[in-house]
């Protein structure tokens, strides 16, 4: 298993949320609504990623052996199964788009985003990050704050 900085990861359908969390965390996480097992599995030997799944039909497939099997419904349950079955102790908060996966890049030049943002945010906030891929901007409101005390249960829980 690579160490936890260097872990890919891919989604079933049934594991969006999930997907979101690991984003959060920083993992390069994709996930399709609508993927088949089999575009699954080849996207996930193509590219060297751990298969998260709650399909005991598909871990079944003869030669897979990098993926991990969700027993939870809840997500943040299934975030804690992730974490304690690969052993994971590093994150890298807010470093992927929640929505498409691209990595986020800090706004150097805060005037550059004024149109993106309100302007309520715009006045009061002074650090953001773009995503290089779809462009959304992020900025530290009440999400990541909530967010990062989510995290330090997941951490106090995995100790």
């Amino acid at each position: 298993m690579p160490n936890s900085q260097d872990m890919k990861f891919i989604a079933d359908a049934m594991l969006g949320r999930l997907a979101r969390w690991l984003r959060f965390l920083g993992f390069d996480t994709l996930y399709y609504p609508g993927i088949s097992d089999s575009r699954l599995i080849r996207i996930a030997r193509e590219h060297y990623r751990i298969i998260l799944t709650r399909d005991t039909r598909l871990i079944k497939v003869k030669g897979l052996k990098d993926y991990v099997l969700i027993s939870s419904s809840d997500s943040f349950k299934q975030l804690l199964e992730v974490i304690e079955a690969l052993k994971i102790k590093e994150f890298a908060l807010f470093s992927r788009c929640v929505k498409c996966n691209g990595r986020l890049v800090r706004v150097m030049d805060k005037p550059e985003i004024k149109d993106s943002v309100p302007e309520f945010v715009f006045l009061h906030f002074n650090v953001f990050k773009k995503c290089s891929d779809c462009g959304r901007i992020y900025w530290e409101g009440s999400h990541p704050k909530k967010f990062k005390e989510r995290i330090g249960e997941i951490i106090k829980a995995v100790s």
